[in-house]
């Protein structure tokens, strides 16, 4: 029996000041679109702001339902606005963020397993990595190279017969 190891590094910001202003515009776009997330059941509103490569920005919130597996996350919310209005466009970075009503927001947030699933099938689409910034409505913002990073051993088309 062999043991392998998996582990990755990323940077903290521990304010949004250390961002380049890029990153910093598009984090601050993220955290005021978390106002507009309709979440009415869990209170929890996420929202994610993409760069694409040719300069356009795209926005996605979470979308709940009463029926809850008929909601969406923001992450696959902007994908899905992404693959609909720029079909193939490189996604360069990503911001992710959440307020939940009346709770404290300062510790970043990750996507869920199948939003990670889905942004990795985006990075395999269109054979670019893409960059994620996420944090809360304030304090560290962390940064991540590639989805591909969030999701070790995943399952792709490559499993596919």
């Amino acid at each position: 029996m062999t043991e392998k190891n998996h582990h990755f590094s990323f940077k903290i910001a521990a304010h949004i000041n250390e961002l380049d202003a890029a990153d910093a515009d598009l984090l601050q776009q993220a955290r005021q679109l978390t106002a507009v997330a309709y979440a009415p059941y869990s209170k929890f509103h996420v929202a994610s702001v993409a760069l694409l490569a040719n300069g356009a920005m795209v926005r996605g919130t979470n979308q709940e339902n009463a029926s809850y597996p008929v909601g969406i996350c923001a992450e696959r919310s902007l994908l899905a606005a992404v693959g609909t209005q720029y079909p193939n466009e490189i996604i360069r970075t990503i911001a992710i963020t959440y307020q939940p009503q009346n709770e404290k927001s300062n510790t970043p947030i990750s996507p869920c397993g199948m939003c990670r699933q889905s942004l990795l099938e985006y990075e395999a689409r269109v054979n670019h990595p893409i960059r994620l910034l996420l944090a809360g409505a304030e304090g560290p913002v962390y940064i991540i190279d590639t989805v591909k990073h969030l999701l070790p051993l995943a399952f792709g088309s490559g499993h596919l017969l």
